[in-house]
């Protein structure tokens, strides 16, 4: 009796539950769309609708046919969608359009052709162990979307080129327009002639934000190997790469178009550039114009061709501030280690060595100094109240060009101390 008496009061509750349960939606059920054995030639885009499961049988291969005519191969046009375990040929040869950038007030989405997937204003998009060839618009095209996650995809072979035969930015994956809540991981990333992963909006748009970049890994990389443009609170984390900014001949000299390992652009805050790895740049190691208010921690770069990290603040709604740059490695750059502008920034403990290897000429100072406090970039922005301290700088003249400043620039205005420097 006292058994049952113990378990009356929870009957109510349990029939509560079970009421509230009832009157629940129901929840839809995935549709699983089993792709066929083998390589399927399509003529124009396959649009999968929300709520569908995308899988790839035995060595399925979805290959654009010559005349194919599209956005891109798939068409994701729903919430809800997941990709997995199957290949798209692009078809690069028959279908590269040679053309340029679109203009300041188009997004890509709306631009570029010949994509492998193309995503615009969905959630819950999820793309895993899919495979790209010879694509020639972007891998994989994401706009205006949230709760993406990119996970163990390969890309090679792919992006096209403009009417010089640089590269246009496109082959790699591109979330744009306000992207949130997404990720890329362990993905792998061979011969692009663009970017490899990177976030994009317009000047007019929300920024991308809250997004992951982490071990992916790049070889022969046109432009940037990862780019973070106009977001905030994004993570670039335990990424590798060598070959950036190769074949010289794709590389967009005409539009200045630096190969960086993790470049930046717009207005970008409370990000993290952490424990990355790159050897072999034609360019720079970290571009940091736009970004302010974030990390720079522990990254490695090897045998740079120009600068080894440069501040600059050429988006008007940012000021280059706040910027912690600590523990990264520099070694071998053509000129100098780190460029700094601005304010309240610490730049300390990092081994800036063997810089300078083109012997750069006399004048200007910045090309030939392992540290340079500048007075401006793009716009006004003299170096002040920063702190740098502790770091280790070798090279050429690094006895006497160590810290570097621009005229204007007083010794008074920033702390520096207990750096070791020294020529080799």
């Amino acid at each position: 009796m006292k058994v049952a008496q113990a378990f009356l009061p929870v009957l109510p509750v349990l029939s509560l539950i079970a009421v509230a349960i009832a009157l629940l939606p129901p929840v839809p059920r995935q549709k699983i769309l089993v792709l066929p054995a083998g390589i399927t030639e399509v003529h124009s885009e396959i649009v999968v609708e929300a709520g569908t499961e995308v899988r790839g049988a035995s060595g399925t291969v979805l290959r654009a046919a010559p005349g194919f005519s599209g956005r891109a191969v798939i068409v994701v046009r729903g919430d809800g969608v997941r990709l997995r375990d199957f290949t798209i040929d692009g078809n690069r040869d028959a279908l590269e359009t040679r053309q340029g950038l679109p203009p300041s007030d188009v997004p890509f989405a709306r631009f570029t052709r010949g994509n492998g997937v193309l995503a615009e204003g969905v959630a819950g998009l999820a793309i895993e162990r899919v495979r790209f060839h010879g694509i020639a618009g972007f891998a994989v095209l994401v706009s205006r979307s949230r709760d993406v996650a990119i996970d163990e995809v390969q890309v090679w072979d792919s992006g096209s080129r403009n009417a010089a035969g640089r590269n246009n930015t496109t082959g790699g994956i591109l979330l744009e327009e306000g992207a949130s809540e997404f990720r890329v991981s362990g993905s792998t990333f061979r011969n692009i002639r663009g970017n490899g992963v990177w976030t994009h909006s317009l000047y007019t748009s929300p920024r991308n934000s809250r997004g992951w970049f982490a071990r992916n890994r790049f070889e022969e990389i046109g432009r940037d190997a990862l780019q973070v443009g106009h977001a905030t609170d994004i993570r670039v984390e335990e990424n590798s790469g060598r070959r950036i900014g190769f074949p010289r001949e794709v590389v967009d000299i005409e539009n200045f178009a630096v190969p960086v390992g993790i470049d930046t652009a717009g207005n970008v805050e409370r990000c993290s550039y952490a424990g990355n790895r790159f050897n072999q740049v034609n360019g720079k190691c970290i571009d940091l114009d736009g970004f302010h208010d974030g990390d720079v921690r522990g990254n490695v770069c090897r045998d740079l061709g120009n600068f080894g990290i440069v501040m600059n603040n050429s988006n008007p709604d940012m000021q280059s501030r706040n910027i912690r740059i600590a523990d990264n490695l520099i070694d071998g750059a053509g000129f100098g280690g780190i460029f700094a502008i601005g304010t309240g920034h610490w730049l300390a403990r990092n081994r800036l060595l063997n810089l300078n290897t083109y012997h750069a000429p006399t004048e200007p100072d910045i090309l030939r100094s392992g540290i340079y406090l500048g007075d401006g970039a793009d716009r006004p922005a003299p170096a002040r109240g920063n702190v740098i301290e502790r770091n280790e700088i070798t090279g050429f003249e690094m006895d006497t060009r160590c810290i570097g400043r621009a005229p204007d620039i007083q010794p008074s205005w920033n702390t520096v101390r207990e750096n070791l420097c020294r020529t080799h």
